[in-house]
């Protein structure tokens, strides 16, 4: 394959894309002919905006050792006729997850056109393992599939070399280019709109949906759902838990007793009521008097709760995603990038700004939002504090006289000590710095050891207590010990086995700790709960939330387009407690009906009489199949009368080859039903079109 296309730099793919060829059309296409004898009014023919493409080999995907939100491996061959976009990640890389937001964009963009495939191609030990990047899959939402590349070797199939890095393939199963970094959002937008735009043209670009089974459909649903960062004051005798999947801060007694939960559950950036306002994976967390605030970390937001009047606000940020470096601005128009972790000191927010890997400053009551430490280099190194360097911090706790605070250097597995005087520096009390070219941000390991010879896997979390520092050391599923008058690091809790027992403790991926009436409390993130651990006996419970349930979701209440709708002439059913609607679902020959999907239905009542219960129009439900047909049951509120209603009814189908993709089928049907006393009737018979086509698709 010919490797110097594999990096294509931002600038030259916008000057593929915007460039204006004057080359002749390709004569073996269909387009050819239409160009030469197009009529005056007809556009003229698209160009290929990667005519230079390479043909993608056989079996570049092979080498992963388990694909996952797919019930089964995917074949790019599978996938001809659609662009691909190859995501090659880490789960635990803040840049990963900031192009998560763009991929979601791109997908719901082009639904029916593009396939995004995660490459997972770990850093750490512990992302190597399937079980853990299902969690991350979980953790991050997402809904595509994800193949586990634990030895790169697709990584190094394609030439990659950083992390993140998207590669796009076309639908004639070509290699067009590739980009590394964040923030490609508008690049790819571009790219991929002229991709389909000439390969619908050419009549090489299939349209048809397809779907995966995703790893959330296996998913029970858990009271808490990876809670990130726990306050635990012992003074008001509160635990202020960030349900983070949940998009909400639980707030209980320090036993348990469930007192309030805040916000909806919905993702979002709505201010409000406790019942209202909106978070999107909420973290850190700094008890100020009967005001909390947040780092609303996916939102790019601080807000302020205040606990007396059950009230949100925006305290800074501006919900966009920003890329500064130097910062010294307005607290509601300064944009930040995943504010991570808080804590407070004397009247000041101290903020892990774990996106440009810096510390920021927030003096409670001002108008200011400032840098406090590091360049935005992603690295450890020490000294002054506008010299220095972190990678990635996510975790900070203040020591007892205020006049510094620790941080858990996540990426650079150090443990790094912040002094609030401005003239002081710097310094790693645990783990390595100083290492050359960014060495230290692979200098991990589990090493029970003194000082720059200890070792960490992405600790996420620290608590300071009596001259010492516990550290929630993640990817080794343990709580680390940092005597700070010796700089010994040894092992407190945990087996360093991802697990869920409680003797011997074992944890799974903890992130937060906070420490209240000799007492350790533990956010056991990939355990959904939350562990106690007495500081002297080290006993631990877990702590029981029985009044707190999952949020609900919010169902989808509008009616789909009935533009291309299937118009069936009227029904009448008889007059009773129910009727049937039977759908023939009419697989293609050489596929097969994928029984893992559920077959699903919605109905809707466009007008007409009460002649449908309530729980018929309730949302989406699953129908019962059997030999190629679903049923769906529809209960009726007994009483006679006519309407008009829409039934929208999809399901998966896959081939019979190995290594396919399965496709969606959605179809709609639109007719009048009608509900008599006197007629025979108890089934309203459709059909999807031949070769699973759906309505209009």
């Amino acid at each position: 394959m010919n490797r110097r296309i594999f990096i294509i730099t931002l600038l030259l793919l916008f000057a593929t894309v915007s460039m204006q060829s004057t080359a002749a059309p390709d004569e073996t296409t269909p387009g050819a002919a239409a160009t030469k004898q197009k009529p005056q009014d007809e556009k003229p023919a698209p160009q290929n905006p990667f005519p230079d493409a390479v043909a993608v080999p056989p079996g570049i995907m092979d080498g992963g050792v388990e694909w996952l939100n797919t019930s089964t491996p995917i074949d790019l061959k599978a996938l001809r006729g659609k662009v691909v976009l190859l995501d090659f990640w880490t789960y635990c890389c803040i840049n990963c997850m900031h192009v998560l937001p763009d991929l979601k964009y791109l997908e719901e963009k082009y639904p029916n056109e593009l396939v995004v495939i995660g490459v997972h191609s770990a850093k750490f030990d512990n992302e190597k393992l399937s079980q853990n990047i299902r969690d991350a899959i979980l953790r991050y939402e997402i809904k595509h599939p994800v193949v586990n590349d634990s030895e790169m070797l697709i990584w190094r199939k394609f030439g990659t070399r950083a992390w993140p890095t998207l590669a796009l393939i076309d639908p004639e199963g070509k290699f067009a280019g590739a980009q590394g970094g964040e923030g490609n959002r508008e690049l790819f937008d571009t790219v991929i709109s002229k991709v389909i735009e000439y390969h619908r043209w050419k009549g090489t670009l299939d349209e048809t949906p397809v779907v995966f089974d995703l790893e959330t459909n296996s998913a029970k649903p858990t009271a808490l759902r990876y809670p990130g960062k726990i306050i635990a004051d012992q003074k008001s005798n509160r635990l202020f838990i960030s349900d983070s999947n949940h998009n909400r801060i639980v707030v209980t007694d320090l036993t348990g007793k469930l007192l309030h939960t805040i916000g909806s559950g919905q993702a979002g950036r709505s201010d409000g009521s406790f019942t209202a306002a909106e978070f999107d994976h909420p973290q850190g967390m700094a008890l100020v008097g009967e005001t909390l605030y947040v780092a609303d970390t996916e939102n790019h937001l601080l807000r302020s709760v205040d606990l007396q009047a059950a009230s949100v606000e925006t305290l800074a940020g501006t919900g966009v995603q920003g890329r500064p470096r130097n910062v010294h601005g307005e607290v509601l128009k300064t944009e930040l990038n995943s504010p991570w972790s808080l804590c407070h000191i004397d009247g000041i927010l101290y903020i892990a700004m774990a996106g440009p890997h810096q510390i920021w400053s927030h003096a409670i009551g001002s108008n200011e939002i400032k840098v406090h430490a590091g360049t935005a280099r992603e690295d450890v190194i020490n000294g002054a504090l506008m010299e220095s360097a972190f990678a990635q911090p996510s975790g900070l706790s203040a020591n007892e006289d205020g006049t510094l605070f620790y941080v858990a250097d996540s990426e650079g597995s150090a443990i790094r000590e912040v002094p609030v005087d401005g003239a002081g520096k710097v310094s790693t009390v645990a783990g390595t710095s100083e290492l050359p070219r960014g060495q230290s941000l692979f200098a991990f390991g589990d090493i029970d050891a003194t000082g720059a010879d200890a070792r960490f896997q992405h600790p996420l979390g620290v608590a300071w207590h009596a001259n010492t520092v516990f550290v929630a050391d993640s990817y080794n599923h343990k709580i680390r010990r940092v005597d700070l008058a010796s700089g010994e690091v040894t092992t407190w809790l945990g087996t360093g086995t991802a697990g869920e027992n409680t003797s011997p403790l074992e944890l799974n991926e903890p992130a937060g700790l906070s420490i209240a009436g000799g007492q350790l409390y533990i956010a056991d993130t990939n355990n959904h709960r939350i562990c106690r651990a007495d500081l002297t006996t080290k006993e631990v419970t877990v702590i029981k939330i029985p009044e707190l349930k999952p949020p609900g979701r919010k169902p989808r209440r509008s009616a789909p387009d009935t533009q291309n709708a299937i118009e069936v002439p009227e029904q009448i059913v008889k007059l009773d407690k129910s009727f049937r609607i039977l759908i023939d679902l009419n697989i293609p020959d050489g596929h097969k009906l994928n029984t893992i999907a559920p077959v699903t239905w919605e109905l809707f009542q466009l007008d007409g009489d009460s002649i449908l219960a309530p729980e018929a129009t309730a949302g989406r439900a699953d129908a019962e199949v059997a030999d190629g047909r679903a049923a769906l049951t529809v209960p009726l509120t007994e009483t006679a009368g006519s309407g008009v209603i829409v039934v929208q009814v999809s399901y998966a189908y896959c081939s019979t080859e190995k290594g396919s993709v399965c496709r969606l089928a959605t179809g709609t049907w639109k007719t009048s039903l009608t509900v008599d006393a006197e007629a025979t009737g108890a089934d309203v018979g459709l059909a999807f079109p031949d070769a699973a086509k759906g309505s209009g698709r």
